[in-house]
């Protein structure tokens, strides 16, 4: 069972976050309409500036003999942290399916998808004592494992994914010689090869000590489990991802699908 002290490493104290000094990439315009029947962004306003957000990702491994009403119990009260009116969105959930060896290896079974407006409004989260309170009473005692990265990104809008999409996450470890920051720039011609009906959101890790090593998060957002592989499989897509794969020794691909209002508010998915 994971210790109280795992506080720290669910989520680092304010000293513990530095400014990220890599070189940050944004995604080109988007050009969905909020009146198209294929938008799936809860709000879209064209012509926007390009913003900062941070975003954190926890990855948890749930113990297999846990009770299932403690599962739920764990979902909805990280749920229920959005009312603290720090993160811009909040989701959490079942992880859909491993999409690669390492998940699988990790054997990750939830996770929780935030957005800050800066790391100021994470650390104030992070040291929230309702925060706190369900990290001890709803997560040490029924995970075995758990992971989290944050990054900073530049986006065109700070949008939430709608319910029924699809967030694919893919945390990446560097090969040895190879840094953070360099990942990061391949993985910008990877983001042109995506039609911009792909939310997409990627940066260097600035929490490294909660992170196994991995360096670089990455996550894409579809209108639909139909959409991902379509998109994914597209030839040009295929040919950014062969210059990105020489760059790295592994990666984590996890699939999630944002819930139902009725499956969010009772705490299943």
């Amino acid at each position: 069972m994971l210790s109280v002290k795992a506080f720290s490493y669910l989520h680092p104290p304010v000293c513990a976050i530095r400014s990220l000094s890599s070189r940050r990439f944004h995604p080109r315009a988007l050009k969905s309409s909020s009146s198209s029947p294929t938008t799936f962004f809860s709000s879209l306003t064209t012509n926007m500036p390009v913003i900062s957000v941070v975003d954190h990702i926890v990855l948890f491994k749930v113990r297999d003999s846990t009770d299932p009403s403690k599962v739920d119990a764990m979902i909805a009260n990280l749920r229920s942290l959005i009312s603290l009116n720090l993160a811009t969105h909040l989701t959490a959930g079942p992880v859909l399916r491993p999409r690669s060896a390492a998940a699988e290896g990790f054997g990750f079974t939830h996770l929780i998808y935030c957005r800050y407006r800066s790391k100021a409004d994470l650390a104030t989260y992070s040291d929230h004592p309702s925060h706190l309170a369900v990290v001890k009473d709803n997560i040490l005692p029924i995970c075995d494992d758990i992971m989290a990265v944050d990054w900073v990104a530049d986006v065109d809008a700070d949008v939430a994914p709608l319910p029924g999409s699809l967030v694919r996450l893919t945390l990446a470890k560097s090969r040895e010689g190879i840094t953070g920051v360099e990942v990061v720039r391949a993985i910008d011609g990877v983001r042109d090869s995506f039609p911009d009906s792909v939310q997409v959101s990627y940066g260097e890790n600035f929490s490294p000590a909660r992170a196994k090593g991995y360096e670089v998060g990455f996550i894409s957002v579809y209108s639909g489990v139909d959409k991902v592989d379509a998109i994914e499989g597209k030839e040009e897509v295929e040919k950014q991802k062969e210059k990105l794969r020489p760059l790295l020794e592994g990666v984590i691909v996890v699939d999630y699908l944002v819930p139902s209002p009725a499956s969010a508010s009772d705490g299943t998915a």
